[in-house]
C-alpha cells in the first residue's frame, strides 16, 4: 500500500512543494546477523523529504591540496592561471594520493598554506569564480576495455570513499592477490543522526547508483552485490528494488543485486558492522575487509562512479546535509568543493542565531569546528549548525563503573580501560586495552551516564600509542644500524 502526504516548505528563495510517498510491505532480503553493541540515538532525519538544491552563487573556492587518506597532491597551476570545472590543479605524484580538480571556472587568485578543520597546515588553491561553471575541454566519458583501464579512470577521477574515511578509492579496488572480493557490499545505511545526503541520492539518482554498481561487478570480476540500507528508510529500499525490477523487466535477465533491511542500530554503517551484518564474516582484529574476501563501498561513492561514466567530470561536487537548531532552512544542498562554510550556510538561507557549535560531519563522529572559514572537502556529507542549547556539553564526572559503555562498544573493547590509560599517559595499557581497535563511533560517549569524554580521550590515547610506536621503531631502526655498523667493523679488523 502507498500512502501520500504532501509538505510545502521553503529553501532560500525557493518554494518547493515535494510528495513524501511511504511503502508497506517488505521489498528486501531478510537480516540473518546482528551485531552486538551499538547504541539507539534519536535519528533527528529532519530533512529526509527534502530535494537535493544545487548551489552555485559562490564568489569564491578555497581547495585543500590534501582531501584523502595519504600524501598531498603537488600544486599543478600558479596565482594568475585561467582555470575551468574539472581541470587539474593537484597532481598526484605518489601512489596512494588522488588528483584535485577545480570545482569552479574562473582565476587562480592564492596558492598558500592554511588551516585545515582537522588543525593540520594543508597547502590550497583559492579560485575566484567568473560565474559560469565552464567544463573543461578535457572532461570527457572514459573509454573502458579492461580492469587496468577502469583502475586508471576511477584514480584520474579525483574519487575518494564518499562515506567519510576519504580512502583513495583505487586502492581499495585494487587488493592483493589471493584476496580477491566475492562480493560487493553496498553501504547504505547511514546510520548518523542528522544527515540524509545519502538517502536523497538514493530517492533522486537511483539509476546511476546501478551503474556504477554494476560497472564494479564486471570490471572488479566480482559475482554479485548486496545493498544494505536500514529499515527506517522504506521508501529508499522501494526506489531500489523498483529501479533494479525495471532493469531486469527490460533487458528480460536478473540482475545480482540483493537488498538486504538493516536493523536500524548505530553504527550499523561502520565497516566491521556492516561485514556481519549482511555476511555473518568477521573481520579479525587489525585485519581488512579483503581478508574476508569483502569489498565495501558507500552508496554514494557509486553513485558517482555512475555519473562519472557518463560525463567524465571529476569529483568537483559535494552533496551534504545541512541541519541544526541554529539554520533558518535546513535541507540537503549539492555544492562545489572548496566552496567555504560560512558562504554554504548563507547561500542555503543563513542562522536564526549565533551558532554555538558547528561540526563538519555527523553528530556522533563528525569534527567540531574552531575555525569556520574552511571550504567543503571530498569526504564532507553534512554541516551541523547548533544553538546554544543543543551546543551545551555536561560536565563530566567520576566514573561510576556501571558498564554501559562496554556494553555498548560494538569492537568489544573496555573504553573505561583505554581512557584511564590515555589520562595517566601509559602506554602500555593503551596497547593492552588494543586503543587502535576502537573506531570512534561515540557509542561510549553517548551511553555514559557519567558524561566522561571518553570518545575524546580514546583519540589522544591513539595518538599516544602511535608516537610511542614510532618512536619504539625508529630507535630499533638506529640500533639495527649501530649493530650492522659494529659488525661490519669487526668483520674489517679480521
Amino acid at each position: 500500500m502507498i500512502f501520500i502526504s504532501k509538505n510545502r516548505f521553503h529553501f532560500g528563495s525557493k518554494l518547493h512543494i515535494m510528495t513524501k510517498v511511504y511503502y508497506r510491505g517488505a521489498v528486501s532480503l531478510p537480516l540473518r546477523f546482528v551485531f552486538s553493541g551499538g547504541v539507539h540515538p534519536k535519528g533527528n532525519k529532519n530533512t529526509d523529504d527534502f530535494p537535493t538544491t544545487r548551489l552555485d552563487s559562490f564568489s569564491s573556492v578555497e581547495i585543500l591540496l590534501q582531501q584523502h587518506v595519504g600524501p598531498p597532491c603537488v600544486c599543478a597551476v600558479k596565482k594568475g592561471d585561467h582555470v575551468h570545472v574539472g581541470q587539474l590543479i593537484g597532481r598526484a605524484d605518489h601512489p596512494m594520493a588522488v588528483p584535485i580538480h577545480a570545482s569552479v571556472s574562473g582565476e587562480v587568485t592564492d596558492v598558500r598554506f592554511v588551516i585545515s578543520a582537522t588543525g593540520d597546515p594543508v597547502e590550497a588553491v583559492t579560485i575566484t569564480s567568473d560565474g559560469l561553471y565552464t567544463v573543461d575541454p578535457s572532461c570527457v566519458p572514459p573509454v573502458i576495455n579492461s580492469r587496468e583501464d577502469f583502475l586508471h579512470m576511477i584514480r584520474t577521477s579525483g574519487l575518494v570513499g564518499l562515506g567519510g574515511a576519504s580512502f583513495p578509492v583505487h586502492i581499495k579496488l585494487n587488493p592483493p592477490k589471493g584476496k580477491e572480493p566475492d562480493v560487493l557490499l553496498v553501504n547504505a545505511a547511514e546510520c548518523e543522526p542528522y544527515i540524509t545526503s545519502d538517502f536523497r541520492q538514493i530517492c533522486e539518482r537511483p539509476d546511476e547508483i546501478i551503474d556504477g554498481i554494476l560497472a564494479v561487478l564486471q570490471w572488479l570480476s566480482i559475482p554479485n552485490a548486496i545493498i544494505g540500507i536500514e529499515d527506517n528508510k522504506p521508501l529508499g529500499q522501494e526506489v531500489l528494488h523498483h529501479e533494479i525490477s525495471k532493469r531486469e523487466a527490460a533487458s528480460n535477465t536478473h540482475l545480482p543485486i540483493s537488498l538486504k533491511s538493516l536493523k536500524t542500530l548505530y553504527p550499523q554503517g561502520a565497516e566491521k558492522m556492516l561485514i556481519y551484518s549482511l555476511t555473518g564474516r568477521k573481520v579479525p582484529p587489525g585485519k581488512l575487509p579483503y581478508d574476508v574476501r569483502v569489498l565495501v563501498m558507500n552508496v554514494g561513492t557509486l553513485r558517482f562512479i555512475g555519473e562519472y561514466l557518463k560525463n567524465g567530470i571529476p569529483l568537483v561536487r559535494k552533496s551534504l546535509t545541512l541541519d541544526g537548531s541554529a539554520l533558518n532552512t535546513p535541507g540537503n544542498v549539492n555544492v562545489p568543493i572548496g566552496a567555504r562554510i560560512p558562504d554554504v550556510i548563507a547561500a542555503a538561507g543563513g542562522t536564526k542565531e549565533e551558532p554555538s557549535k558547528i561540526i563538519m560531519g555527523g553528530a556522533m563522529m563528525g569534527v567540531s569546528l574552531d575555525r569556520i572559514e574552511c571550504g567543503i572537502i571530498k569526504a564532507n556529507n553534512a554541516i551541523l549548525v547548533f544553538g546554544s542549547k543543543e551546543a551545551r556539553i555536561p560536565a563530566e564526572s567520576p566514573c561510576i563503573h556501571c558498564g554501559r559503555c562496554v556494553t555498548a562498544c560494538p569492537m568489544h573493547l573496555m573504553p573505561t580501560g583505554i581512557d584511564q590509560s590515555a589520562r595517566r599517559l601509559d602506554t602500555e595499557g593503551l596497547a593492552a586495552f588494543h586503543v587502535l581497535d576502537c573506531i570512534e563511533c561515540g557509542c561510549c560517549t553517548y551511553s555514559c551516564p557519567a558524561k566522561r569524554y571518553l570518545t575524546q580521550s580514546i583519540r589522544n590515547g591513539k595518538t599516544l600509542l602511535r608516537i610511542e610506536l614510532a618512536r619504539a621503531a625508529e630507535a630499533e631502526k638506529i640500533r639495527a644500524s649501530e649493530s650492522n655498523q659494529a659488525a661490519g667493523k669487526e668483520d674489517r679488523a679480521v
